[in-house]
C-alpha cells in the first residue's frame, strides 16, 4: 500500500473542510468552524488494483490577512484547489495557490474543486472565467452538501498521481 499527501487549498469558506468531512465520513454540516493551521485525515481508496492512503492536509484558507505557509506543502503528491462558484474572488486566491505550490513543489497534479454546485444558479462566475478555469485544471463541479463529484473529485487526483 502506498501513502500519499493531498493539500486542500482555497480561499476561506470555499468548502474544503466540508468536502474532506463528505469523503471521509459521509457528513456535512452547515456550522461553519474556521480551521487554523492545519487539520489532517486519512482514508483508504482503491485506484488501478492498488490501494492507497491519503493523507488528507486541510488548509487554512488564503485570504489578504492569512497566507500558506509553503512548508505545509512539502512532500505533498497533489492538490485540490476548491473555488466557491458563488464568489469570483476565490478563482484568484486560487491561481495564486497554484503559482505557490509549483514554485514551492514543481509541477505535480492539481484538481479544481468548483465548489457549492448545489448552488449552481448562484454562481457568479462568468462564461470566460469558467473557460478560463477549465485550461488552467482539471476541474470537477463538485457539492459538499450533497455529495456530488466528491468521491469522483479525489479518485481523478489520485489517477494523475499515478
Amino acid at each position: 500500500m502506498q501513502q500519499r499527501k493531498i493539500c486542500m487549498l482555497g480561499a476561506f469558506s470555499v468548502g474544503k473542510t466540508s468536502l474532506v468531512k463528505q469523503f471521509v465520513s459521509s457528513i456535512f454540516d452547515d456550522k461553519y468552524l474556521t480551521t487554523i493551521g492545519v487539520k489532517i485525515d486519512k482514508k483508504v481508496i482503491s485506484s488501478k488494483a492498488q490501494e492507497t492512503t491519503l493523507m488528507l492536509w486541510d488548509l487554512a484558507g488564503e485570504d489578504a490577512f492569512n497566507k500558506i505557509n509553503p512548508s505545509y506543502l512539502r512532500g505533498a503528491a497533489g492538490c485540490i484547489l476548491v473555488i466557491d462558484g458563488t464568489r469570483p474572488k476565490t478563482v484568484d486566491v486560487a491561481y495564486d495557490l497554484k503559482r505557490l505550490t509549483h514554485a514551492t513543489l514543481g509541477e505535480i497534479p492539481i484538481v479544481a474543486a468548483l465548489n457549492k454546485a448545489d448552488l449552481k444558479d448562484q454562481w457568479l462566475l462568468d462564461d470566460a472565467t469558467l473557460a478560463n478555469i477549465q485550461k488552467e485544471f482539471t476541474v470537477i463541479e463538485t457539492s459538499a452538501r450533497t455529495g456530488e463529484n466528491v468521491e469522483a473529485m479525489f479518485q481523478q487526483l489520485v489517477d494523475q498521481m499515478q
